[in-house]
């Protein structure tokens, strides 16, 4: 969580001077605005990773505000709030925050409640990096790419799943001849090379080379990325 970029909007002075010196002790940068076309402005210029954001703000409502920050950025929200108002309440998450705290609280509930957040963004962003962008279907003998199920001849799908269940790994082209059920009848290099070029275009026809590398004099290698 070190370094990560707080943008506070709060027209309490004497409250936010105390939050920022507060995340600031816990290795966080903290900027702090009053008014909401400052933070308008800045959100323009800068990048950050979260807002802590009241409600009774001068200009606009808070709950204004945190409608008019979503319609320029996906950044997370946490109402930082007097108002005890269900219904603010309500309108807060529908607005697009992301936490709501109401006040008064101790400034480490806060941080808690900061620490939450990246913590479901880290699980999140690795769930999606771990996720297999193909999956074999032995069962129905099919493969999908991105949660779409390709269009593979049998022959093609042999060849495709013996280089998934191998990734990173050089396959040569007579060992894919030999270990393809479907193909046995014709399993000359020639034809190997064409199944891999009738593959190469289904899975992406823009980049040649993008999954299916090619291993000069020896074979193939498959790349997810």
């Amino acid at each position: 969580m070190t370094n990560k970029k707080i943008l506070l909007i709060e027209d309490d002075v004497q409250m936010a001077e105390l939050l920022e010196r507060f995340l600031v002790e816990q290795k966080l940068q903290v900027s702090h605005v009053t008014r909401p076309s400052q933070a308008i402005s800045l959100l323009k210029l800068e990048k950050f990773d979260l807002i802590i954001l009241d409600l009774s703000l001068p200009e606009i409502d808070g709950l204004d505000l945190c409608l008019k920050i979503r319609e320029i950025t996906d950044i997370y929200i946490i109402i930082s709030s007097a108002r005890s108002d269900l219904d603010d309440k309500l309108i807060g998450f529908e607005n697009g925050a992301d936490d709501y705290l109401p006040k008064p609280y101790s400034p480490r509930e806060l941080l808690a409640r900061i620490k939450s957040i990246f913590k479901r963004d880290n699980i999140s962003k690795n769930d999606a990096h771990n996720k297999r962008r193909f999956v074999v279907h032995e069962a129905s003998t099919q493969i999908s790419f991105d949660e779409v199920l390709l269009n593979l001849t049998l022959a093609e799908y042999e060849i495709l799943k013996l280089l998934i269940n191998r990734t990173g790994q050089t396959v040569s082209r007579e060992a894919i001849a030999n270990s393809i059920d479907s193909h046995r009848f014709d399993s000359g290099v020639e034809s190997i090379n064409i199944l891999i070029g009738r593959i190469r275009k289904k899975l992406d026809p823009n980049k040649y080379d993008s999954f299916i590398q090619t291993v000069r004099g020896i074979g193939y290698r498959f790349v997810e990325k």
